[in-house]
């Protein structure tokens, strides 16, 4: 049954496929309204470009829709580009219309308009170009939202991975995992599983950091020192949390099929197994925001924008988990 949620979409780098995911999802109806913040002249192009008959309809504060869009048509809250817009061709120019559509997305989510956002891919390098500092989605949103910390999740069918530590260069890891990082992390994914996954006793795997989950000290004392005394206090709270375990057996059936998602202690440890599960159908789900924001698993792809030639398989998982997250709240 269609409700009158209302979500924001926002298609990122305009030079991408972002746009073209955008309109390619408006071939079909959704089950509730959706509005991409975007320019209106931008998705007209990219819809002539691509020989989509897309009704672009205009939209904004105070004239919201109640109702899902009907297939081929877009709501669109037209935000105005700094620079025209060639396909796969980065431009340093439209770095403050990026950040604006995020901020109009985050901002109608804190305020009440927006049940959550979903979020197509930008390109760090060319707003850092542009003047902005701005290391990503994440960092921004938490800023916006004043958020203090945040985790990063990415989830496919049948598998949730959340990291302890992200884009830290391998050296530094260890150092990262502290007993305070540990619990924060832990704690809010716990949270976010219980409150806005709906899972009321959450079990989670936590993944060891060194090969066989350090052997008894043979093979690292992180285990020892950081990680098991960490995890015991935090079961002592009521946390149902099975590990460390060593990552290469954790990930596998006996493991998995009984767990609600994984803790990985770094990048390269947990995102292998779930991108090989689910590449193209996965999602990146920002923890620890007062408001729901998901994101597709995938870059910008410069050199298919305007082609024709993509898979909009993981915008339709991120927007299904956006239904999801909102509807346990």
């Amino acid at each position: 049954m269609n409700d009158s949620r209302l979500f924001a979409l926002t298609p990122g780098e305009p030079a991408g496929i972002g746009p073209d995911l955008c309109l390619l999802l408006a071939r079909e109806a959704q089950p509730h309204p959706l509005v991409a913040i975007a320019s209106q002249a931008l998705l007209a192009e990219r819809a002539a470009l691509l020989g989509l008959p897309i009704r672009l309809l205009a939209v904004g504060p105070g004239n919201w829709p109640q109702q899902p869009a009907p297939a081929g048509s877009l709501y669109v809250w037209d935000t105005p580009l700094a620079a025209p817009v060639e396909c796969g061709k980065l431009n340093p120019t439209n770095a403050g219309y990026v950040l604006e559509t995020l901020t109009r997305a985050g901002q109608g989510c804190l305020n009440g308009d927006f049940a959550g956002m979903i979020t197509a891919p930008v390109h760090k390098g060319v707003i850092n170009e542009g003047g902005i500092t701005f290391s990503g989605h994440t960092e921004f949103l938490a800023e916006l939202t004043s958020t203090p910390q945040v985790v990063m999740m990415l989830a496919t069918r049948g598998l949730r991975v959340a990291l302890v530590t992200t884009h830290l260069p391998l050296r530094q890891v260890a150092d990262a995992i502290t007993v305070e990082r540990l619990q924060r992390v832990t704690r809010i994914l716990h949270a976010d599983l219980r409150d806005k996954f709906g899972i009321a006793d959450p079990r989670i795997l936590v993944c060891g950091l060194n090969p066989h989950a350090g052997e008894g000290g043979h093979l690292g004392h992180e285990e020892i020192d950081v990680i098991e005394p960490t995890l015991e206090g935090l079961r002592a709270e009521g946390m149902s949390l099975i590990g460390p375990l060593p990552a290469d057996t954790l990930f596998t059936p006996k493991h998995l099929d009984h767990c609600d998602a994984v803790l990985a202690m770094y990048h390269d440890q947990g995102l292998p197994v779930l991108k090989f599960k689910g590449f193209g159908a996965a999602v990146n789900v920002t923890l620890g925001l007062p408001i729901v924001r998901t994101s597709v698993d995938h870059g910008t792809a410069l050199d298919l924008a305007g082609t024709g030639r993509i898979d909009s398989g993981s915008l339709l998982v991120a927007l299904e988990t956006a239904y999801q997250m909102t509807g346990k709240r």
